[in-house]
Order: C-alpha cells, then structure tokens, then sequence
C-alpha cells in the first residue's frame, strides 16, 4: 500500500534562518541573556528623530541610566549597518546620535533596510520585533503610536498598534503620544484584544 512506502530520497534542507538569528546583542545584554538577568528594551527614534544633538544623547543616556539604576539592563535597539542591534554601546550610542540619513524603521521597514545594510532607528512596532527576537520581555516608551486625527478619512493609523495585539512584549509608556486621538485609539486597542 501507499501509506507503507518510504518516502523519496530528498536531500538535506537547510534549517531556515530566523529574525533571532540576525540579533546582534550588545556585550551587556548577551551576559544579561546568559544570565537571566532583567533586560528593558527601549526605542531609539527619540534619538534619531526625536530630539537635535546633544539632548538627543542625554536623553538616551539618562533613559539607559534610571533602567541600571532599577536593576535591569538596557537594551536600546537599532540597526547600524544592517545588523540589528539589541543593546548599544556607548560609542554605538554616540555614534547614532550624530548620524545623520537614519530611517525610521517600523514593521514594514525592518527587514529591508537590514537586507540593504542601511542604518534605522526603531519605531515602538520595531523595537517590539526587535525585542521579541532578542528574547526580551519588557519595553519601556515615552508614548505609543495610535490613531491619528482625522483617520475616518485618511486611514492614518500607527503600526503600533497593530504589533500591540500581535507581539509578545510588554509595553510600558504614558500612553498614546499627544497627537493621537486618544478615545479611538483605546477604541482600536480594544477591538484588537490589547489589554490597556
């Protein structure tokens, strides 16, 4: 019968790669990982686009210091030259903060500019990628992305919340950033299941 058959002769596949195998882990983050030590992932936007030099480095620097001051490990993820990094240096950290050219990347930008060996800040959806494949649990954010004002007619909604209802990581921020309409982007996040 069929079913008792061996199956055809295939040769060996190789075993696909995955987003986890393309994180590069800064020296502190990979000793925090090996030993299970609490990590905070945070965004780098606020470096890139958020803020002109210098606030913008002491402002990530600050940030990265009241999350060692709590006792966890920082690890602020971006990608520099197609590597996506979780964790960054302070050179790393430095060096970001004076670039210029950088894209702000969110779910849909990720993998290209990784696959073209550019530079990107990570967006709230990014950085959740990004610290899911890193193995971290905890984000931590000024404020999420959400529906935009007037969205009845532009459809501007944030991939942020998007990856709210399928990511893994908790998110903790003050909220919606001022922008947004708020009332229907807790509406939104209720219709996709996030608990607020």
């Amino acid at each position: 019968p069929l079913l008792s058959e061996p199956p055809p002769a295939t040769s060996p596949e190789k075993t696909p790669m995955s987003l986890s195998d393309l994180v590069h882990p800064s020296p502190e983050v990979a000793a925090a990982l090996r030993d299970a030590r609490p990590l905070v992932a945070l965004e780098s936007t606020i470096i890139t686009h958020g803020m002109p030099y210098p606030q913008n480095l002491e402002t990530a620097l600050r940030v990265e210091a009241e999350v060692r001051a709590h006792g966890a490990v920082p690890a602020t993820m971006a990608v520099i030259g197609g590597r996506l990094h979780a964790g960054l240096t302070e050179a790393e950290l430095r060096s970001l903060a004076r670039a210029t050219k950088v894209a702000k990347l969110s779910r849909a930008d990720l993998a290209a500019c990784m696959a073209t060996g550019g530079t990107g800040a990570t967006t709230v959806a990014a950085t959740m990628i990004a610290a899911r494949a890193a193995g971290i649990s905890v984000f931590a954010t000024g404020g999420i992305g959400g529906v935009h004002r007037g969205a009845e007619t532009s459809f501007d909604i944030s991939a942020d919340l998007t990856e709210l209802s399928r990511t893994a990581v908790t998110v903790v921020a003050a909220g919606a950033k001022a922008i947004i309409d708020v009332p229907n982007t807790l509406e939104v996040l209720e219709t996709m299941g996030v608990t607020v």
